[in-house]
């Protein structure tokens, strides 16, 4: 059976960039996983996450993503696309994700398929609550996450 990961990471401490962390908290409320589906809060862990992410066959990680479009904007990507992202990128989780990917391909043990679903934030600033451009994009995400993992064959049910 294959390993899967949805992993929510970001810093909920500064308002938008923490929505991987608070999409993480919705589908944890929403839905049960399979025992081979792990639902982790990456937080800013960086490097860290390479204990929790070793041996995954695939990888659905949910971030803010400076993408540069507006405020509020849906990203996803996919493999060779995610790692094009963040290539790019400067903030110190994202810069965490891009060495756990590249060590796991050292130790020859990489993610076959990683998928990344994320928002344009519109506020980054010491906050505890999303912004009210962001924040129903959390919706979206849990519901995309979902139709992320049907597509790899996983079926979630709904808490009642």
């Amino acid at each position: 059976m294959e390993k899967i990961i949805v992993l929510g990471v970001g810093n909920i401490l500064m308002q938008d960039e923490g929505f991987g962390v608070r999409v993480v908290e919705e589908l944890t409320r929403r839905y049960a996983f399979p025992d081979n589906v792990q639902v982790l809060d990456g937080g800013t862990l960086g490097m860290e996450l390479l204990r929790f992410i070793a041996g995954a066959d695939r990888l659905l990680i949910i971030d803010a993503v400076n993408g540069g479009c507006a405020p509020g904007e849906f990203y996803q990507f996919a493999n060779e696309e995610v790692k094009a992202y963040f290539r790019d990128k400067v903030s110190m989780h994202e810069l965490g994700i891009q060495d756990v990917l590249a060590a796991l391909e050292l130790i020859e043990e990489p993610v076959k398929e990683v998928v990344v679903l994320g928002i344009q934030p519109a506020v980054i600033d010491v906050g505890l609550e999303l912004s009210e451009i962001v924040q129903p994009g959390v919706d979206k995400a849990a519901a995309k996450t979902i139709e992320v993992l049907r597509s790899w064959g996983i079926n979630c049910l709904t808490h009642t």
